[in-house]
């Protein structure tokens, strides 16, 4: 089974969609590989669809849920060469006690693709390898195609996976732009961080390598408005200053002239330097 949630759903069973075009049944399906080769509770799948309140037909209703995707994998598995594969659809999508368990098999899934690629760009940081870590994390970052789930409509379980997805897609995006700022990649950043500090304001680490990478591209002044409008969003909207390690940053550009280099000072915890 292939599995891909970094972008819209697509769940395939050797070769072949076995994707749900109803939203329900896509919803079923996105929970399910989710948490592949793991147990979901029924109760799970009732207040993933219907919230806190399910319908007396819950049950009923999200069996046949069930049963139109085995139908599914049962017609992915016909179309497989005679001989390639032996299972039952009931073997893939498991009824166990209290719930299902969907198995992944052999196949290709997306996130944890990205987890292991990610995991290895971050161990590259931690040995100051910023070649290779820009790269493991560059690969990673590639399976990205668009939000995760972007295709189907989240209930409080998916929303919470979903956030946890982005969350990961950002930290390896902030070390990834770290390690390219530690290589000397500043201008070639500049584009790329001008998007990301206009799509996420409050970021203090995204603005702390735009001003890193405006400084060094000899823009001192942007470097430092940058900061400014941070400070106003969050102070704004949250009623707080930025960190000490920004301010910290800022008050580096502050004291170094347009024409000094500014010696190490640190955008975030574990910041590139100016």
């Amino acid at each position: 089974m292939d599995i891909d949630i970094l972008g819209t759903l697509a769940v395939r069973v050797g070769g072949v969609s076995v994707t749900p075009s109803a939203p329900k049944p896509r919803q079923v399906l996105a929970l399910l590989v989710l948490n592949a080769d793991r147990i979901v509770s029924l109760d799970t799948l009732a207040e993933e669809l219907w919230g806190q309140k399910p319908p007396r037909s819950a049950r009923p209703t999200l069996q046949t849920y069930i049963l139109q995707i085995r139908e599914m994998i049962t017609a992915a598995l016909e179309a497989a060469p005679e001989g390639v594969e032996s299972r039952s659809a009931k073997d893939i999508l498991l009824t166990v006690p209290g719930g299902y368990l969907l198995k992944s098999g052999e196949g290709v899934h997306d996130v944890r693709e990205f987890d292991r690629l990610a995991g290895m760009g971050y161990r590259a940081m931690d040995a100051e390898d910023y070649a290779g870590a820009a790269q493991q994390l560059r690969e990673a970052l590639r399976l990205w195609s668009g939000p995760p789930l972007a295709d189907v409509v989240p209930g409080p379980y998916l929303k919470t996976q979903v956030k946890r997805l982005e969350e990961s897609r950002l930290c390896a995006l902030d070390q990834r732009i770290d390690a390219d700022l530690r290589l000397g990649r500043h201008r070639e950043l500049l584009a790329e961080l001008t998007v990301l500090v206009s799509r996420y304001p409050g970021h203090e680490s995204l603005c702390g390598q735009y001003m890193v990478a405006l400084y060094r591209s000899g823009r001192r002044g942007e470097a430092l408005d940058a900061y400014q409008r941070l400070r106003t969003t969050l102070v704004r909207n949250l009623g707080l200053e930025p960190s000490p390690p920004l301010a910290k940053l800022q008050r580096s550009i502050l004291r170094a002239g347009p024409e000094h280099a500014v010696p190490a000072a640190a955008a975030m915890a574990a910041p590139a330097r100016l």
